[in-house]
């Protein structure tokens, strides 16, 4: 990586603004998954060793609709770092102003806090200067350790940038160097397998992908589409109808690439306790009735693909895999490549819907690398260069 990193500096002494991605899901006060927190950890407590004077984190929560809008507040993150990281952390009423720097000013030497929501102003998403200046006069350096909001140019990444030396996180670090070396020089057989519910989301995915992989791998609602173009029969299953003509391109682009599923598990409505039985893909889904997961024949067939793969990247579940009679696809897959990261392959986990798959059915642990970025990721695979690392300080 091109970029200065944490390992460049010295951070002794320093206030050390750090945009983290605690965007996490809460309710009511309540974390329900803490991934995000934890990936943080290794940064703080690399930055900590060095004796700074304070450790100050900004980030995004969800999407609030106004500032103090209490489902979006980060004053219950505060007590959950705390207790990972075994040190206090303060919190801060305002990412800005009166009550942001009199809370720094508080602190002890090396206490670490957490500020209020960054999207409480909206300055924030469109990286007004402003904002970002008021931002920077909190710290003496920056550190970016929030790969998932990457491929936004906000003012508490970017716009910080042009105030303060940026210096990438341990974890973004991590995240450019798989994704990137994924790209540029994987070891071969390279497999990518993508899936999610829609084409439309990820055709530029696709394309990229088809010029660098060996296999491309279809799963999930999106290779409804795929059917759709082929002429076959697709019931209630959902089907993008602006995105078929596009599928017949890219089927006749990647012909000796592209893998579809050959069966499916269809149900004859939405939910887990549906009536649900196995066909054949070019039978056609009778009506009434919608492809809800891959079926063992397909998984089968990718398993087979899989098994002398070097390095794989995954993006996008198989099927419904929130509904157990319906994640038998998704978590194959992570079996497989669990399997496979044993014997010495390349396994990266492309966030979002995957990650949490992959969390799901235990085996996180067992792939190389997960991604905390599900957009961000898909636009490094795309071939995109992504604001909040072009921002980064040139090594």
């Amino acid at each position: 990586m091109n970029k200065l990193t944490v390992h460049d500096v010295s951070f002794a002494g320093k206030r050390v603004l750090v945009r983290v991605d605690f965007n996490v899901p809460l309710k009511n006060g309540v974390i329900s998954d803490d991934t995000r927190i934890r990936a943080a950890i290794p940064t703080l407590e690399y930055i900590l060793k060095q004796s700074p004077k304070a450790i100050i984190l900004l980030s995004h929560l969800g999407r609030p609709k106004a500032a103090g809008d209490a489902d979006t507040s980060l004053a219950p993150i505060a007590p959950a770092l705390a207790q990972l990281i075994g040190v206090e952390v303060a919190f801060a009423t305002d990412c800005v102003g009166e009550p942001a720097e009199t809370a720094v000013a508080n602190l002890p030497e090396g206490g670490i806090i957490i500020l209020e929501n960054t999207r409480y102003h909206k300055g924030e998403e469109k990286n007004d200067p402003e904002l970002a200046s008021q931002m920077a006069k909190l710290g003496d350096i920056f550190v970016n350790d929030a790969f998932g909001t990457a491929h936004r140019a906000h003012a508490s990444n970017v716009g910080l940038s042009q105030h303060l030396t940026a210096v990438a996180g341990l974890l973004m670090e991590r995240e450019i160097d798989y994704l990137a070396n994924a790209i540029e020089k994987p070891a071969r057989p390279f497999i990518a397998i993508l899936g999610g519910a829609k084409v439309s989301d990820k055709i530029l995915v696709i394309e990229a992908l088809l010029s660098k992989v060996d296999k491309l791998l279809i799963g999930g609602g999106m290779a409804n589409t795929f059917f759709a173009a082929l002429g076959y029969e697709m019931g209630d299953s959902l089907v993008e109808k602006d995105a078929i003509e596009t599928a017949k391109i890219l089927i006749e682009k990647g012909s000796d690439k592209l893998v579809l599923p050959v069966d499916g598990i269809i149900a004859d409505k939405f939910d887990n306790d549906a009536e649900k039985r196995t066909i054949t893909v070019s039978e056609g889904v009778p009506s009434g009735w919608r492809i809800l997961d891959i079926g063992n024949k397909t998984l089968e067939h990718f398993e087979d693909l899989l098994t002398t793969a070097k390095t794989v990247v995954w993006n996008g579940p198989m099927g419904v895999f929130e509904m157990p009679s319906f994640s038998g696809g998704t978590f194959g897959v992570a079996e497989k490549l669990a399997s496979i990261t044993a014997t010495g392959a390349v396994t990266i986990i492309g966030g979002g819907d995957s990650a949490a798959a992959a969390e799901q059915s235990g085996l996180a642990d067992k792939m190389t690398h997960i991604s905390t970025g599900g957009g961000a990721s898909l636009e490094m695979l795309e071939g995109k260069e992504l604001p909040g690392v072009l921002a980064l300080a040139d090594k």
